[in-house]
């Protein structure tokens, strides 16, 4: 299996289509065999979703994602475990273990008529995610 995730300074980054980094985890037998990080030179949601693709990505794991990035996950197969914050390694460990907590109805508005409020409410600077959706630690 291999997970993915948002990454910034060995956490979770806060939102899915803004991340300049994911980091890549191989997991064989509930055991990390190798991981990886790779820069994210494109944007958006589509652009991401082929790179995830592209790396042969099973699961993603992250903090906030708007619709439309959840819509083309579930068409690509790949597994969403969202509003999940705190130290990458410690949650990939907590998937493997069956312990991750998420919300399985993560929403960020960043691209519907929430915007200029996630930038008032400063979503990448704080640690309760797009307006307030925080799950995991």
């Amino acid at each position: 299996m291999r997970i993915a995730l948002t990454y910034q300074n060995g956490n979770i980054y806060e939102h899915f289509g803004h991340t300049k980094q994911l980091k890549i985890y191989d997991i064989e037998n509930k055991n990390i065999k190798t991981e990886n990080i790779i820069d994210v030179n494109e944007k958006g949601h589509g652009a991401l979703v082929g790179l995830l693709l592209d790396n042969f990505v099973d699961v993603l794991i992250c903090g906030g994602i708007g619709d439309g990035a959840k819509e083309a996950l579930k068409k690509a197969n790949i597994k969403l475990y969202g509003g999940v914050y705190g130290n990458a390694d410690s949650i990939v460990n907590d998937f493997i273990n069956g312990k991750l907590k998420y919300n399985e109805n993560v929403q960020c508005s960043h691209h519907e008529s929430y915007h200029n409020s996630c930038v008032e409410h400063k979503c990448n600077e704080n640690k309760n995610g797009c307006h307030g959706n925080k799950i995991g630690g």
